[in-house]
């Protein structure tokens, strides 16, 4: 990656949303707990900066953006002809016959429009998620302990709401290790295997990523992924560019093409989501349905991958916000991003 730093970026102003006031983009990054922020603009990088405990050699937890790259995997594997988005997951995990999930199609897993009985509050200590991270641990489980044994096991005990598949749209990342294991039983290969040949060895990374497991090895396919801010921007980059980088094709153009239009909008609506209003969610990614045609993947307390087709940029914030939603976020960040986009559209412009 090559520099072109711009300072000015920092004076740029926008007005958060729900608010009469403006603030600064470098306002902005404290009012977020920013620990790591960088952009792209055409390629090249015009702002890093790293606080708190993080600077450019360390790692940070990408938490849901993992989410984005398994739905990137499944993506490539549909474009390619290697995994049907119509099939029932049963067909292909005969395990989850008797779960929710069996009755589902790949691309209602794909999308979230499941119809789960489980609750994803972080902030309700009762919630199923915290049912599904004691599962999900690597630690060895206590003695007499009668839960599942890892996501698998967990997966195959989930029953089914009484809304239908494919009504409603609900985040909930046990789609996500879903997903992953269905890209396994397909490609003969785990998550984090498949990632590391298809994208992270080919598209120049300069540090490892590191994904969590739990205690039977199996990779965290909703959120385990760990890595540099540069190497996620890489990624922000690949998505960019249509899924070309250093002058190499790692996939089909068509595979971006298909996340960016999204998926069902009316879906999505009925979840509710006060900021993101005419957004969907595709191949786990959010799709913002904005002028610039933007879509992103996120990640709880901040983590971020903006991408902006049409200022041809690409925005990655690390992040340590204490809430979990990123509905907190949102009113001093999306606004941010799009001041940015049209800072730098002006900026060329004028040259």
């Amino acid at each position: 990656m090559t520099y072109a730093l711009d300072s000015s970026i920092d004076t740029v102003t926008f007005q958060p949303l729900g608010s009469d006031k403006t603030m600064t983009w470098k306002a902005s990054l404290s009012a977020n707990y920013t620990d790591g922020m960088l952009i792209l603009h055409k390629g090249q990088i015009v702002y890093e900066t790293y606080s708190g405990c993080l600077n450019e050699r360390g790692k940070h937890a990408a938490m849901s953006m993992t989410k984005s790259l398994t739905g990137l995997l499944a993506e490539i594997l549909v474009v390619e002809g290697k995994l049907d988005p119509a099939a029932k997951v049963d067909t292909i995990i005969p395990e989850l016959k008797n779960s929710a999930f069996g009755s589902a199609t790949v691309r209602q897993v794909m999308d979230m429009t499941t119809s789960l009985k489980y609750s994803e509050d972080y902030a309700d200590p009762n919630a199923d998620i915290w049912v599904y991270s004691k599962a999900a641990s690597p630690f060895p489980k206590p003695s007499g302990d009668k839960g599942p044994n890892g996501y698998f096991e967990y997966l195959q005990t989930l029953k089914k709401d009484t809304i239908n598949h494919g009504e409603v749209f609900g985040y909930k990342t046990v789609n996500s290790d879903t997903l992953g294991w269905i890209i396994s039983k397909v490609t003969g290969k785990d998550m984090t295997s498949l990632l590391s040949e298809r994208i992270w060895m080919k598209m120049g990374a300069e540090q490892d990523g590191y994904m969590t497991v739990d205690a039977k090895g199996v990779p965290f396919a909703g959120g385990g992924i760990s890595a540099g801010l540069r190497d996620m921007g890489r990624i922000g980059q690949l998505m960019l560019n249509g899924g070309k980088i250093n002058g190499q094709q790692l996939f089909p153009s068509k595979v971006v093409e298909n996340i960016q239009a999204g998926g069902d909008k009316k879906a999505f609506a009925a979840a509710g989501y006060k900021t993101l209003e005419g957004g969907s969610y595709h191949s786990m990614w959010w799709v913002m349905h904005n002028q610039h045609s933007a879509f992103a993947a996120r990640g709880v307390h901040g983590q971020t991958i903006y991408v902006d087709p049409t200022a041809e940029m690409v925005i990655v914030r690390f992040s340590s916000f204490p809430s979990a939603a990123n509905s907190k976020i949102d009113p001093t960040s999306l606004p941010a991003y799009q001041a940015v986009a049209k800072y730098l559209l002006n900026k060329d412009r004028e040259k």
